[in-house]
């Protein structure tokens, strides 16, 4: 191939033509010949008539350079044009694609999985064979060498990671790579880290090392800071640059429960500046909503923040049992109480009746004894709704019979009469200290000074719940404090008053730690070790690479040591994780985080991602010498006078064909026309486009398989499958629709669900299947499972049930009771059976109607257990060995059931069925 810039030529021999355009321009211009002159009388009587054909003594010279253009484009069409012509690059043996996959790749995840993709065909096209890692998630074996093609089959399921590449991991691989040479195709995030030049000195030891980065800026946010009245957030970009704007947007529940911006921000970065940080005030109520805040237009992890409990102060309620002692403010119940909680929680006062209106986080007594009848009522239905009730003893309490004889319902313990007095001058015993907190405690792990005694205490009533209900205990084992559930709130007693008249506790940090510990205030900033030592704590939400916000159902709990060092894994993802009632927020970046570019030696040259893909020129340039052959036909008639002699119609029907506009009506109606035909000469299976190509592409693979094992094992002989528009497609022509669920779809317009429902109505079924039954069963526990729920709602939809054991699905064709894809759950739900649907005597199965259920819903990725290559190859694998194939066939048969079942109804629940399946079951 001969190279011009970015255009090559597949046979440069024919450019040779171009030279004989000059000779060709001296040959037209000689035809037509020049007139001669001669003198003829007879002329005169020709004078004044008009000839309205002409011919011109000389082609013009515009019109040679048209037909010189023409002839030259189709020189150029023959010599085989290319742009951008793919050079395999030198190299043989096999080769190493590693890729980052960090939250930092994230961004343009799209374009570096096109740039593994092109590195995969060069290295199929030299026949070399070819290992794909992602450093963000090593495993200590060396690298598997495959072919490129089955890599390429396995390119679907890379994403990145919200982590960077642990060191230690790294260190493990490359002590597996063995003594085996291979070069290496890096594509690095841009970032540096500190395992990357042991990693690349590993890697040139073994062969040439390639470097792709992309130059595109990566921003990243810091942890909300919560200081002043006011949110401080911070962000970061790699490497500086220009200056430059980006928005921030606090994401929160709204009232109705709906997730939304709740207020945005501007933030500057300024020339040459690698952070900023912009001030966010927001009034209690709103900041409390506040679920994440996010750069608007980053899709990363690390353009996400998560916050906890730091942000969202608590609003406490503080009522005493008696006024200060004549304003001696030590001696108030309330006094060291204000002083730990004001720092960190908003603090109200009032009357019970209007403080349960306004609905406080938690609610403190202080030595308060008897309550009335409407506010014991009252606080009851507000702890049961989920209220923190704590209580503090006293002189009043310890001297009533509140919880004596029978257990106060705003107790957690009933009390002994009176008191315990100890290291007092009229008592003989030495005052007390605290016993460790056991691990069942709240306050497990916590420090226990010395100094912190008891000398006075209320007693607890020994019961059979005592133990159980102990969260805090003196040295000789008396409770300290005491806990009970109620609803989903609960009850909390210190047995000693909240000043330091019966204790010393409420002047040491442990009365703040405590506090903290039972969620009654927060921190504003992260706890550290020594807070979370003995604690452990359970992912509530995680984030993806991309940034988005997941359930985590199947994560192990954390220790809190190990969720205090903040270094992310895939067992410790970022997210919101829980311990009780207090929340911890891991996010991506840490407050001192910073980020810097990767720096490579002077002997590693670093390429861009970009992807320039082939693209042939030779159609293209035919065609252009076509239309400009078509050009000098309509100019050489002007010029010859005959172009008027045509009919208008004939002028018309070749302008449409040099143009090639045909009217668009009539080319969309021509499309309609064609799609009915394909459609209902044959079955045609189809599948709902969702916008994502990769998920369409594997629902037109999986339901070319399908149709292949139909057409093959049954009477009904389905064509190639199509894509098919809600919003522009008629659906009445296709039984059946698979519907895979993603969640960057757009919502059909109100004109699509009229369609939709009219198909639902008319007979047609739809499979909606979420693809993801590998992280959680079907329903709304999954984000695919809430994009369902929000595709599905205007849709007419009867109720449905899971498939029982006498559906018809079962047995329209084989016998089956699991219908699993590329997943194995069993829940798949059908239309719900007639209430009245009972077996008839003599019948296996109940008497159900010949209707066909209008949707089956399920997560089992079904179009991947069925999809195959245009040469029959699966496309992806299915469980492991021997039972994956088993799955497989299990997939396909369940396929041919579904088919079966759109096409032929409820028949088999006919009597005359009724020897042959009960031979086939083995009864």
């Amino acid at each position: 191939m001969w190279m011009l810039g970015p255009l090559g030529f597949t046979a440069p021999l024919l450019l040779l033509g171009l030279l004989a355009l000059p000779i060709l321009w001296i040959l037209l211009r000689a035809v037509p010949p020049a007139p001669i002159r001669r003198r003829f009388p007879g002329v005169a009587l020709l004078l004044g008539l008009s000839d309205e054909e002409t011919q011109t003594d000389r082609t013009p010279w515009w019109l040679l350079l048209l037909r010189m253009l023409a002839a030259a484009l189709v020189i150029l069409g023959f010599a085989g044009p290319v742009l951008n012509p793919q050079t395999d690059e030198p190299g043989s043996g096999p080769l190493l694609v590693l890729v980052d996959g960090g939250w930092a790749d994230a961004g343009d995840w799209a374009r570096r999985r096109d740039r593994i993709d092109a590195a995969l065909e060069e290295a199929g096209r030299a026949g070399r064979p070819v290992a794909l890692v992602q450093r963000s998630d090593l495993a200590p074996v060396a690298p598997e060498f495959l072919s490129a093609d089955r890599w390429a089959n396995r390119l679907a399921g890379l994403h990145p990671q919200p982590w960077l590449p642990d060191p230690e991991d790294q260190a493990d691989w490359i002590a597996a790579l063995g003594t085996e040479r291979f070069d290496t195709f890096w594509l690095s995030s841009g970032l540096e880290d500190e395992s990357r030049a042991p990693l690349l000195e590993a890697l040139e030891a073994r062969g040439t090392v390639r470097v792709l980065e992309n130059g595109r800026p990566v921003l990243a946010l810091k942890p909300a800071i919560y200081e002043d009245g006011l949110v401080r957030l911070s962000a970061l970009r790699l490497g500086g640059g220009p200056e430059m704007e980006a928005e921030l947007a606090a994401v929160g529940l709204d009232p109705a429960g709906v997730e939304r911006q709740l207020a945005t921000v501007q933030l500057t970065f300024e020339a040459g500046e690698a952070g900023a940080e912009v001030e966010l005030s927001l009034p209690p109520e709103l900041r409390n909503r506040v679920t994440r805040f996010e750069i608007v237009g980053q899709r990363s992890a690390g353009a996400v923040t998560l916050t906890d409990d730091s942000l969202k102060r608590r609003e406490v309620a503080l009522i005493a049992g008696r006024e200060d002692r004549e304003g001696l403010e030590l001696l108030s119940p309330l006094h060291y109480l204000e002083q730990a909680l004001a720092p960190t929680a908003d603090l109200v006062d009032g009357d019970i009746a209007d403080l349960l209106l306004a609905n406080p986080d938690a609610i403190i007594l202080a030595d308060v004894a008897r309550l009335a009848p409407a506010e014991s009522d009252g606080l009851v239905d507000w702890v049961e709704a989920g209220g923190l009730l704590v209580r503090f003893a006293g002189p009043r309490l310890a001297g009533s019979d509140v919880s004596r004889n029978e257990l106060d319902p705003l107790m957690p313990v009933r009390l002994r009469e009176g008191g315990r007095s100890v290291g007092g001058a009229m008592s003989w015993g030495e005052p007390k200290g605290l016993r460790p907190f056991g691990e069942d405690s709240p306050f497990f792990g916590l420090d226990i000074p010395s100094e912190v005694v008891v000398n006075s205490q209320v007693m607890a009533q020994p019961d059979p719940e005592l133990s159980e209900r102990v969260i805090a205990a003196l040295a000789d084992g008396t409770p300290l404090v005491t806990r009970k559930r109620m609803g989903e709130g609960q009850v909390v007693l210190f047995h000693v008053t909240a000043n330091a008249e019966w204790s010393t506790l409420p002047l040491s940090g442990l009365f703040v730690q405590m506090l903290e510990r039972l969620a009654i205030s927060t921190r504003p900033s992260a706890p550290d070790a020594a807070e979370l030592a003995g604690t452990t704590w359970t992912a509530d939400r995680v984030l993806d690479g991309y940034g988005r916000v997941e359930l985590a159902e199947t994560l192990a709990g954390v220790p809190g040591e190990r969720l205090a060092e903040g270094r992310l894994a895939r067992e410790m993802p970022p997210g919101l994780y829980a311990s009780g009632d207090r929340r911890v927020a891991l996010n991506v970046l840490g407050p001192d985080s910073v980020l810097e570019p990767a720096e490579w030696p002077a002997r590693i040259a670093v390429e861009g991602l970009q992807v320039a893909r082939e693209t042939p020129l030779k159609g293209q340039a035919l065609a252009v010498a076509l239309a400009l052959l078509w050009v000098d036909l309509l100019l050489s008639l002007w010029l010859s006078g005959r172009l008027r002699q045509l009919r208008r119609g004939a002028v018309a029907l070749l302008a449409m064909s040099l143009l090639g506009f045909p009217g668009g009506e009539a080319e969309a109606q021509q499309g309609d026309d064609a799609l009915a035909l394909y459609a209902t000469n044959e079955v045609v299976l189809a599948h709902v486009v969702t916008g994502d190509s990769q998920m369409d592409g594997i629902a037109a693979a999986g339901l070319r398989g399908l149709s292949e094992t139909l057409f093959g094992r049954t009477s009904i002989e389905p064509i190639d499958p199509v894509a098919v528009d809600l919003e522009s497609d008629e659906l009445a022509f296709f039984p059946f629709l698979y519907w895979p669920i993603s969640l960057e779809q757009p919502i059909p317009s109100a004109v699509a669900y009229g369609k939709l429902n009219r198909y639902l109505r008319s007979g047609g079924m739809i499979l909606f299947d979420t693809r993801d039954a590998d992280i959680g069963g079907f329903g709304s526990g999954t984000p695919a499972g809430r994009k369902l729920q929000q595709l599905a709602r205007p849709l007419d939809i009867p109720p449905l049930e899971p498939i029982p054991e006498d559906h018809v699905l079962t047995r329209t064709f084989y016998l089956l009771q699991d219908f699993p894809g590329r997943f194995a759950s069993r829940d798949v739900w059908v239309e719900a059976a007639p209430a009245d649907a009972e077996k008839v005597e003599g019948m296996p199965f109940r008497n159900l109607n010949d209707g066909v259920t209008p949707v089956v819903i399920g997560g089992n990725d079904w179009a991947a257990a069925w999809a195959v290559d245009e040469r029959g190859n699966t496309l992806f694998p299915v469980g492991r060995g021997f039972s994956g194939e088993r799955q497989r066939e299990l997939a396909l048969r369940f396929g041919v059931n579904l088919i079966m079942h759109v096409l032929t109804g409820n028949y088999k629940s006919d009597q005359v069925h009724v020897p042959d399946l009960l031979d086939r079951l083995g009864q």
